[in-house]
């Protein structure tokens, strides 16, 4: 595996080098010779020879122009790979097969949450996903209510996918090292979200209330709750709560009730 470049700081990069590692990640994803792979950030290729190695059809979405060529490769003993030189948050997924496709990815830490609200748009093409983030972003994304970590990112995603943490993975494995611990993050799609009158309004009102967390939801929701002339009594869930201690269901009850 060749190592012929720098990483950048300012994408985030910081490329995975543990074999064994490696091989446990692969094992995880479960892809078989008949999976299309999507890859978002293939860095160097570390994960990408693998990839190939369980099948032919490896996609990659890499911003940085520098790397390819030694991503390339690295990967050309295992195979061949389609390359989309862009930024993910830009990518167009008319590109995407008709076939549901399998993603994987090692996220730069600065824009996680962004691609994470970006792959929301396309839920009905994946089968599943596998992302390493900082260990303290799967947090937030796997926690349940009355949980300090719990919050609009954990509403937000697991409204869409089942969301899981399913192997952890230490800062000494990446290079450069980083500061934090990694985790990876196992995303299902659910086939069948919780009935919403109005996605933009359940999206809108749970980030209003956890926008200053100690407040109860009666104190973060008063201008909705003025403007649509509520009846307080009438409210389908406790008022007197905070944002936290309310399910993903909870809140769909509240943004439907609100729609009417």
């Amino acid at each position: 595996m060749q190592y012929k470049t720098k990483a950048k700081k300012s994408l985030g990069q910081n490329f995975l080098q543990d074999e064994n590692i490696i091989t446990k990640i692969i094992k995880i994803t479960n892809i078989s010779k008949d999976d299309i792979v999507f890859e978002i950030g293939p860095g160097l290729g570390a994960l990408t020879r693998h990839l190939l190695t369980k099948t032919k059809n490896v996609n990659v979405i890499e911003f940085d122009s520098e790397i390819i060529p030694t991503l390339i490769e690295n990967c050309l003993p295992y195979g061949n790979i389609n390359i989309f030189n862009e930024d993910v948050l830009d990518f167009n997924i008319s590109k995407f097969p008709n076939n549901k496709i399998k993603l994987i990815g090692n996220l730069p830490y600065n824009i996680s949450t962004p691609i994470l609200f970006k792959i929301i748009s396309f839920t009905d093409k994946i089968i599943d996903a596998h992302f390493m983030l900082q260990k303290e972003v799967v947090d937030r994304i796997t926690a349940q209510p009355n949980n300090k970590s719990y919050g609009r990112l954990s509403v937000i995603l697991q409204y869409h996918f089942r969301c899981s943490s399913v192997m952890h993975i230490p800062p000494e494995v990446f290079y450069p090292k980083p500061k934090v611990d990694s985790s990876i993050l196992k995303l299902i799609p659910i086939n069948t979200p919780l009935a919403l009158n109005n996605y933009k309004l359940f999206s809108s009102i749970v980030k209003q209330s956890f926008s200053q967390r100690r407040k109860t939801l009666l104190n973060n929701l008063k201008p909705i709750f003025k403007e649509k002339n509520i009846d307080l009594s009438k409210i389908p869930v406790d008022t007197q709560l905070r944002a936290e201690n309310l399910s993903v269901e909870d809140f769909v009850k509240l943004s439907n009730f609100l729609s009417q």
